[in-house]
């Protein structure tokens, strides 16, 4: 006996950004996408434009509405697209690191044997008629618009990184004073990121409304002489590693407070000779 089509399963797995298993999952064989102007055909057209328009951008689904009559499946969905690199060839607008671009979609699925065998879908402009979630929280989109921000700070972009935070938000670094407000973040950074560069790498990412937790190593790497940098004196082209927990109290969806602990002993990689 045939499956039914599940869409708030179909939604999940599209969520999860696993693509290899949304189109294997959910997708007939003999598929035809179109949107806009583009059409592909069979499952490996579309796993290639999903690999072309994920690159360094995750796309998530917030649905408004669905109905389904006979095989076809209408929804009326609000798409959240969060920036994890830079995409100047992006169809919605140029996306640097931290950018987050709403599109409305209406989507047709119209189903044979309940797989989806042909896929419609039209937008209306980018930030045109949506609805705006709150940016971080426990949604996949707030998950995947936390990423985006590590990106912008690995980026060292302050105009971005700090659009996620109140103004009031307070910083408590390791063996540093508090530090206090969105512009004495963006004063403590801005003149440290022209010595050192931090990049974050995110390997646990635990969620809810009211905080986020994560496991990330910091790579710090001196783009000029730092003698003084208060993890471990650099030279330039060196870089130190430390392992650390972070934990962000959030209000209203923005990060009020940061406390990061040391989850290891700094590694220094030394510059060749």
């Amino acid at each position: 006996m045939t499956k039914p089509f599940d869409y708030a399963d179909y939604i999940a797995v599209f969520n999860s950004g696993d693509d290899e298993t949304l189109v294997e999952r959910f997708y007939h064989e003999d598929l035809t996408f179109t949107g806009g102007t583009r059409r592909h055909h069979g499952k490996q057209g579309l796993k290639d434009f999903l690999a072309w328009a994920h690159d360094g951008v995750r796309e998530v689904m917030r649905l408004q509405h669905f109905a389904r009559n006979g095989d076809v499946l209408f929804a009326d969905v609000d798409m959240d697209f969060h920036a994890v690199k830079e995409r100047p060839d992006f169809p919605f607008g140029h996306l640097y690191p931290g950018d987050t671009v709403t599109v409305k979609f209406h989507v047709t699925y119209t189903l044979k044997d309940e797989k989806v065998a042909a896929l419609n879908s039209m937008t209306w402009p980018p930030e045109y008629g949506v609805t705006k979630a709150p940016r971080l929280g426990g949604h996949a989109s707030q998950k995947a618009a936390y990423l985006a921000y590590a990106a912008a700070f690995s980026n060292a972009d302050a105009e971005r990184f700090s659009a996620f935070y109140t103004d009031d938000v307070i910083l408590k670094l390791p063996n540093l004073p508090l530090i206090e407000g969105k512009q004495g973040i963006v004063g403590f950074y801005r003149p440290m990121f022209e010595q050192v560069r931090e990049h974050l790498t995110i390997h646990t990412l635990l969620a809810d409304d009211d905080a986020i937790f994560v496991d990330t190593t910091s790579r710090f790497t001196a783009v000029a002489d730092a003698p003084d940098f208060v993890v471990a004196p650099l030279a330039a082209g060196e870089s130190v590693e430390v392992r650390v927990f972070v934990f962000y109290t959030l209000r209203d969806g923005l990060i009020s407070e940061i406390r990061v602990a040391r989850a290891g002993e700094p590694q220094t990689t030394r510059s060749p000779e």
